[in-house]
């Protein structure tokens, strides 16, 4: 299996701190953010990791190297200077993940959760990881029914962890999905959660409920409170 990590975005409301260095190459519990996924990556058997970049692009290689150290292959796939949200970054990269089912996680999260829990072979399109709404975004997005499929509709919504597995199939005929979309540089850009919640009319989007420890690292707040979590607890 490869895995595709998500660290294109700009990290505005991460400001002043990623002014000089990407939101995933900010240090939590005395390492960088990212490389906690690259750890269970490689202790999941993960040998190829596609890391898609734009702000600050080289910031990566100079931190991360090849990713020799964790015995995976780093690729940095550069989208441009404007990144193309979810959809686009995951339509960009498929030429590097191949045919076969993959692991995306994205950069700026923390969790607990044991990648060694997700399928391989997702029932469907998707198997996605859910969490319970944090409190600054309370209203949640999707439903888990007791079948283990997800919607996008009904109550209680839980938080999509941006964390699954995909088959690269999830994104056939997405232009039909998204309609009107800018391609800056010629590269699509569009986001994921449409193509989501189509697939899920379609029940083909499966999905768990962890309760474990996971943080959206949006704010320099966040991150301080998760860094000092981690020291207290001895990470």
């Amino acid at each position: 299996m490869k895995a595709l990590i998500f660290a294109a975005g700009f990290g505005e409301r991460m400001r002043p701190l990623t002014e000089r260095t990407p939101k995933p190459l900010l240090p939590v519990g005395g390492k960088p953010l990212i490389e906690w996924h690259l750890e269970k990556l490689a202790a999941l058997g993960v040998r190829e990791v596609v890391v898609n970049t734009s702000w600050l692009a080289d910031r990566f290689p100079q931190a991360l190297g090849d990713g020799r150290r964790w015995g995976l292959s780093l690729h940095f796939l550069y989208e441009g200077d404007t990144p193309l949200e979810t959809g686009g970054g995951m339509f960009n990269a498929l030429p590097l993940l191949g045919d076969a089912p993959f692991l995306l996680v994205n950069g700026d999260v923390w969790t607990d959760y044991d990648f060694n829990r997700l399928p391989r072979e997702p029932d469907g399109m998707a198997h996605l990881v859910l969490v319970d709404p944090p409190a600054q975004a309370a209203r949640g997005d999707f439903v888990l029914t007791t079948e283990g499929r997800v919607r996008a509709e009904g109550t209680p919504l839980l938080t999509y962890a941006g964390l699954g597995v995909y088959r690269p199939g999830i994104l056939q005929g997405w232009e039909a999905i998204i309609g009107g979309h800018d391609s800056p540089g010629g590269k699509p850009r569009f986001r994921l959660a449409p193509v989501l919640a189509a697939r899920m009319t379609e029940g083909l989007v499966g999905g768990e409920h962890y309760r474990g420890q996971w943080t959206d690292v949006g704010t320099p707040q966040r991150l301080a409170e998760l860094d000092a979590r981690l020291a207290a607890d001895g990470a």
